[in-house]
């Protein structure tokens, strides 16, 4: 099969945020031959605001837009679903029912998936020879820790679906831009414009409304503590998500010829090797942690769980497909359309699933959740255009001065 060259190549500069795992990676990415456009960076929700393509290079079509729109959609709406029923659906007979919470094996299929099909995007969109993923030994540390937050940042969401429903997790999701704020105010003693301040407070509104305005039930009298626990959980996700970002824009600052498909490769083999070890390994390792309740291997419990209840299987399969063919939908999208619609994309397919979360699995939502789903959505939608007009202004100041 003959080798395609990326029409419209785009390079990553460093940014003030970028994204994590694995719907809107934070990766960047430059033309083979080291030619490249204008700057990049990113936005709140984790995309990344590419240059317009040059003049010379054909326009997308309606068509390419239409299988990029379809594409992320399909891919990432069905790895919702998938993700939320094999985290919250139970297996098994009635008298001995089961879920499935082997979240670092869940983990490992999905990086191993991400890598092998990353490396045959790597491999077909790129001209002989195909770069190397780890081109220098310093590069090393910084992908080492990325693996290490990213490993680390995906049980403790999954853990905290036990305390909190799954549209509570994806609202929280969105709040990508409050860890990496905090990050860079406390460590880097970086600046922020007051919009962003404005966006962080009311997407944090919005998700503080969601969860206080929950429906009661009389079952359950523990849920404001359920709650407080599952959020501190996801806070803690969202913190490693904020430091594994923040090292993305390091390295792609410090190595400025690394791409994005290298990283994507790179970061999920180094994952699929540390998770691999600790499933390996885990018998021998202390199991008091929140996360790992049983002495049992988890690796040993996960195969014990899906032979005894096989319908699981196919569920993690397709769980691990979606995400991993998602992210060269995303890639895709980036190298040949602007960064609008990517944000714009991402945005409503983070409602869509929402939405197909209420539908597919029954959820009831109040008044006052609504209001809260659409602080969210509205601020990380107000913080996209307003990245996008300062990008226009930035555009139109740079053509007056080539002009004069």
């Amino acid at each position: 099969m003959a080798r395609r060259k990326q029409a419209a190549p785009l390079q990553r500069e460093p940014s003030d945020f970028s994204q994590g795992p694995p719907e809107s990676p934070s990766h960047g990415w430059k033309q083979p031959n080291g030619n490249a456009l204008s700057s990049a960076s990113t936005t709140s929700n984790g995309t990344i605001k590419a240059p317009t393509p040059s003049n010379t290079q054909a326009q997308p079509g309606l068509t390419q837009l239409l299988i990029c729109v379809a594409g992320i959609y399909a891919s990432f709406l069905s790895w919702g679903v998938l993700q939320e029923r094999i985290t919250t659906t139970t297996y098994g007979p009635p008298s001995a029912p089961e879920r499935f919470t082997y979240s670092i094996f869940l983990n490992t299929i999905q990086s191993t998936f991400a890598a092998l099909v990353g490396y045959i995007y790597l491999h077909l969109t790129t001209p002989n020879p195909t770069p190397s993923i780890f081109p220098t030994r310093s590069i090393l540390p910084p992908l080492l820790l990325v693996a290490i937050t990213s490993s680390l940042a995906s049980p403790f969401g999954y853990a905290s679906l036990s305390h909190i429903d799954y549209i509570t997790f994806i609202l929280a999701k969105s709040c990508k831009l409050l860890p990496v704020m905090f990050l860079h105010l406390t460590i880097f003693r970086k600046s922020y414009p007051l919009y962003k301040y404005l966006v962080v407070a009311l997407v944090t509104a919005g998700v503080a409304v969601f969860t206080l305005y929950h429906p009661s039930s009389s079952s359950k009298k523990s849920a404001t503590n359920n709650s407080i626990w599952g959020l501190s959980l996801l806070a803690i996700n969202l913190l490693f998500d904020g430091l594994t970002n923040s090292t993305q824009d390091h390295i792609f600052t410090t190595h400025r010829s690394y791409t994005g498909p290298q990283m994507m490769v790179a970061q999920n083999i180094l994952s699929t090797l540390l998770t691999t070890s600790y499933l390996l390994l885990s018998p021998l390792l202390p199991t008091t942690t929140p996360l790992t309740p049983t002495s049992t291997s988890e690796f040993t419990a996960a195969l014990t769980f899906i032979q005894r209840n096989p319908a699981v299987l196919p569920a993690i399969l397709s769980f691990a497909a979606c995400g991993a063919i998602g992210q060269i939908f995303i890639y895709y999208t980036l190298s040949k359309f602007s960064s609008l619609v990517l944000v714009t994309v991402t945005v409503t397919r983070k409602m869509l699933t929402m939405m197909l979360s209420v539908v597919w699995f029954g959820h009831r939502l109040s008044g006052m959740q609504w209001v809260g789903v659409g602080l969210v959505f509205g601020g990380v939608g107000a913080e996209g255009w307003i990245q996008r007009r300062e990008k226009m202004v930035k555009e139109r100041e740079k053509k007056r001065e080539k002009g004069f």
